[in-house]
């Protein structure tokens, strides 16, 4: 089952952008734009993690925090806003955030840091990607073979996932791209080389039979060697 996230941002671009860049990721990722549908949302239980802005019209994201801890809600939540001086910080702590990232930020830093407050949640169990001897936490982003262990990137996590999750199937360097990277990310298509190469090299690191085999004119997939 995927991990379902609540995400409550009352800038609706930046909302979408999470939207989007946490399904591609394999997130469930319902969206609300105001503190009660945020709160409303949030009590039901049904989220594995929460990202609340702070600043939002109707329920600002403290109050959200406040009165969801008060009825007992033990998601695991972040505050995501621009205010970034330490008082800021503290009150949200005090409140019962589990972790607190000031804007602007990288998006992948984001991703790290759901994963880890979901790791460090009692209710939450990443489910381990296998394919042939390979196995792949999306918790730690550490891929193991036998007694052999080889910590990823997080672009190389995010490629290796795509292919964990799809073995066997073709995925181009455009496709990739697309699904790692985003089409309106400026980086060039090199870059998806660079990654499917250091992949290879750890692959063979811990002696796997699995392969990230070139198929020539139509891009890549991972395969048991025979």
């Amino acid at each position: 089952m995927p991990v379902r996230l609540l995400i409550a941002e009352d800038e609706l671009d930046l909302a979408e952008v999470l939207t989007v860049f946490f399904e591609k990721n394999h997130f469930a990722v319902d969206t609300v734009h105001n503190g009660f549908d945020a709160y409303e949302y949030g009590a039901s239980g049904a989220y594995d993690a929460i990202i609340l802005d702070v600043m939002m019209p109707k329920m600002n994201g403290i109050e959200v925090l406040q009165k969801l801890r008060a009825e007992h809600c033990s998601s695991p939540i972040m505050m995501l806003t621009a205010k970034g001086e330490t008082g800021d910080r503290i009150t949200g702590f005090n409140a019962g955030a589990d972790d607190y990232l000031p804007k602007p930020f990288d998006p992948d830093e984001l991703i790290s840091r759901v994963r880890a407050m979901l790791r460090r949640s009692e209710n939450y169990r990443p489910t381990l990607l296998t394919f042939a001897d390979l196995t792949m936490d999306p918790g730690t982003g550490v891929l193991t073979c036998g007694g052999q262990s080889q910590r990823l990137s997080g672009r190389e996590f995010q490629i290796m996932e795509l292919f964990m999750r799809s073995p066997q199937q073709v995925f181009s360097a455009e496709r990739i791209m697309e699904k790692v990277w985003g089409w309106d990310n400026e980086a060039e298509i090199n870059v998806v080389w660079v990654n499917i190469s250091n992949l290879r090299k750890k692959l063979k690191a811990l002696g796997s039979r699995a392969a990230l085999t070139a198929n020539r004119g139509l891009g890549y997939l991972l395969e048991e060697a025979r």
